[in-house]
């Protein structure tokens, strides 16, 4: 009896297991990101349909069975225009220092899948030494990678070095594809206001810009002043990106709700320990998804209303925290 008994408890304490986690034995956590994904970007191109998707890191969504062996996955690879990845040449395991070849080799195939596919690949590499700056525009470069050496891994700066940006010009813009050169200035903790923020950006020639819809956290910037942002010193026009977290919810943004943590909400996961305030999320279940796109008052949608280009979609990799 105690044996049965025991096995019945046992039995018990697995379902729940299951249901907490969303039946994961059986779930594609790969295809749910996918999913997530393709819907933002049918939403958003259905709103303005030259409105660009580019996804930030997660480069494995790229094939059928997520490995750099595989398949393209063509419907995820025709919904996005272009992918982004950090620490491509330098910054992997530390910042500066060089990335090693197996995990290079191993994203540049995946990434060529993707632009095989048509789409562009923007790389951000964590490097401040001059040499090691330049190294990382070249290497992309024979790659066929735009790139971005970012000299502060809080992305609060626009670099100094070099003087001239690389590949500078003063084409106007038409498609991702005609982009050279990028900036990724998401933190603007260093500009006391927004039109300092705007006038620094407006001095430089960068063809596209990364950025966040607030300033500081609290404030939108507006229709009026992302169109400010889209002018380059030389006269040529520039591609504004926002930046919008999918993959883990942030408790300083304007959806943040205290009593998501009083009330335990079944969606909402644990906090990143290495980055405080931000929560892993279900991002497969509909009361997260409805916040960042699909209706009026989504995150999503504000983006548009303001005028970007398109966006830029980090922790794309959240379905490795579920796997």
């Amino acid at each position: 009896m105690k044996k049965y008994l025991s096995l019945l408890l046992s039995l018990l304490f697995i379902i729940s297991c299951a249901d907490d986690h969303d039946n994961s034995l059986n779930q594609d956590f790969k295809e749910d990101m996918r999913d997530f994904v393709i819907g933002i970007s049918k939403y958003s191109k259905a709103i303005n349909s030259k409105f660009l998707i580019i996804p930030q890191n997660g480069i494995e969504l790229a094939t059928i069975n997520g490995e750099d062996y595989g398949m393209p996955h063509t419907n995820y690879l025709n919904a996005i225009d272009g992918n982004g990845q950090e620490d491509l040449f330098y910054g992997y395991d530390n910042d500066n220092d060089a990335t090693p070849i197996e995990e290079n080799t191993y994203l540049k195939t995946l990434l060529d899948i993707s632009k095989t596919a048509g789409n562009t690949i923007l790389v951000t590499d964590y490097c401040s030494t001059e040499s090691k700056m330049d190294d990382s525009y070249t290497q992309n470069n024979m790659s066929g990678y735009v790139s971005f050496a970012a000299d502060h891994r809080e992305l609060n700066t626009i670099p100094t070095y070099p003087t001239t940006i690389y590949s500078e010009n003063n084409k106007t813009l038409v498609t991702l594809a005609d982009v050279e050169n990028f900036l990724y200035l998401i933190n603007p903790e260093n500009y006391t206001t927004k039109q300092d923020f705007i006038n620094a950006v407006t001095s430089t020639n960068y063809d596209l810009l990364i950025m966040d819809l607030f300033f500081n956290d609290n404030t939108e910037f507006t229709y009026s002043e992302i169109n400010q942002l889209k002018n380059k010193e030389n006269g040529g026009t520039r591609f504004v990106i926002c930046y919008m977290s999918i993959g883990e919810a942030e408790d300083y943004r304007y959806y943040w709700d205290q009593d998501w943590i009083k009330n335990n909400v079944s969606w909402l996961d644990a906090e990143n320990p290495d980055w405080e305030g931000n929560y892993k999320v279900k991002y497969w279940r509909p009361e997260w998804q409805s916040l960042i796109y699909g209706n009026n008052n989504s995150y999503l949608k504000k983006i548009l209303d303001a005028n970007f280009d398109g966006v830029y979609l980090d922790i794309i990799d959240a379905f490795e925290y579920y796997e």
